[in-house]
């Protein structure tokens, strides 16, 4: 009887210890500089690429507009950052995110300037499962002050959701191969960087960028 009872309280105790684990609060992200700089307008420099493919910077660039646009910001045209930078003879995305803020201010006239970095671009194959993942992180930094507003990251797969149990052990190797090439040929990563951008630079809670100045939910955060 003892023991019965010594396992219904030790039970008892790991359920109590789960629910109080699960119940602890999402941490939210300091937004005290983010507030008090309220950035109407937006530089998005072309991203570091820590990885061997040599079209995740442009490719994460090209995509990086849209959900900033969205959230409510002015984003200067990626197009002209380019240029302009280009016909000062800086074209690695290392050398450019070196320029000071004060000097960025100066020639684009922006209220904050978007620092990122790729650390994960392309098709992986894991013997039983083959996925396309893309990981990005940035930082949104006043050009006023040079202070960090505010600072994230996030990470897309191809295989989300994707459930390879059906076709036993044969069916997954066949399954991970073909994903693999298919992802090759498809050029996959370009779309998995857009959702990883998307992920990244929305607005919202509870790490989220603020809303803009143009969005309708200005303020609600």
């Amino acid at each position: 009887m003892s023991r019965l009872l010594s396992l219904k309280l030790w039970f008892a105790l790991s359920t109590f210890a789960l629910l109080a684990a699960c119940a602890q609060p999402v941490k939210h992200a300091d937004y005290t500089a983010f507030k008090n700089s309220r950035p109407r307008s937006i530089l998005v420099l072309p991203p570091e690429n820590e990885t061997t493919d040599v079209q995740a910077s442009s490719s994460m660039l090209s995509q990086m507009t849209m959900p900033l646009a969205e959230s409510g910001y002015y984003v200067l045209p990626v197009a002209v950052m380019n240029e302009t930078f280009r016909q000062n003879g800086l074209t690695v995305p290392a050398d450019i995110q070196a320029t000071s803020p004060a000097k960025l201010r100066e020639i684009f006239g922006a209220d904050a300037v978007l620092y990122s970095k790729i650390t994960q671009f392309g098709t992986v194959y894991r013997v039983l499962a083959s996925a396309t993942v893309v990981t990005a992180s940035a930082k949104l930094v006043d050009l006023k002050t040079g202070e960090v507003l505010w600072q994230g990251s996030a990470s897309a797969s191809s295989n989300e959701g994707n459930n390879y149990g059906g076709g036993g052990l044969i069916g997954m190797l066949v399954t991970a191969a073909v994903q693999q090439i298919a992802d090759s040929l498809t050029d996959k990563s370009h779309d998995i960087a857009g959702l990883t951008s998307y992920r990244l630079l929305h607005a919202g809670p509870p790490n989220g960028l603020l809303y803009g100045p143009r969005s309708p939910k200005v303020g609600t955060d």
